[in-house]
């Protein structure tokens, strides 16, 4: 079976991370994720299943990783990830693919999102300080994400963004 558990990935494994421009929950959500499991179900490079797998959290990111271990995947089939991913969008009212927007946790823990402007102005506030949480949509295997994605700003690029020490 080429779908397998988010867990079951090696550390190696490929991974891209899609963030949402806006949370999804209820029945947006349960649409993205019914229509990504279909796709990974069929997901394959020069006919070959891909031992795939994504994971879905705090309502804004869609992780999918490919063991390619197993089989690699190829550009085809990636484009075929991202076209099926602009396809959902339009289904959940919101982007996944593209944007360049950056992550972090508010005060209340919840996730906020916009462009590096608007972080350097929510840094340059208060509002994110070093030990703020963001989250690396940049990583590229599991084992990445798995241990990198969400950390604090000092231990990210974000770091740059943030204000110098006084």
């Amino acid at each position: 079976m080429p779908v397998v558990n988010f867990d079951a990935l090696p550390d190696q494994a490929r991974a891209w991370v899609f963030g949402a421009a806006a949370p999804v929950v209820g029945a947006a959500a349960q649409s993205l994720l019914s229509t990504v499991d279909a796709h990974l179900a069929n997901w394959r490079a020069h006919g070959a299943p891909l031992v795939c797998a994504r994971e879905w959290r705090d309502d804004r990111f869609l992780v999918i990783g490919v063991d390619e271990g197993a089989t690699g995947a190829t550009g085809c089939s990636i484009d075929g990830l991202f076209h099926a991913l602009r396809e959902i969008e339009s289904l959940v009212g919101t982007t996944l693919v593209g944007g360049g927007a950056v992550y972090w946790r508010d005060a209340a823990g919840g996730v906020v999102s916009g462009a590096r402007p608007a972080f350097r102005e929510a840094a340059a506030g208060g509002a994110v300080v070093s030990e703020s949480c963001v989250f690396d949509t940049t990583v590229t295997t599991v084992g990445g994400y798995r241990t990198g994605f969400e950390r604090a700003a000092a231990e990210s690029w974000h770091a740059k963004l943030l204000p110098a020490e006084r």
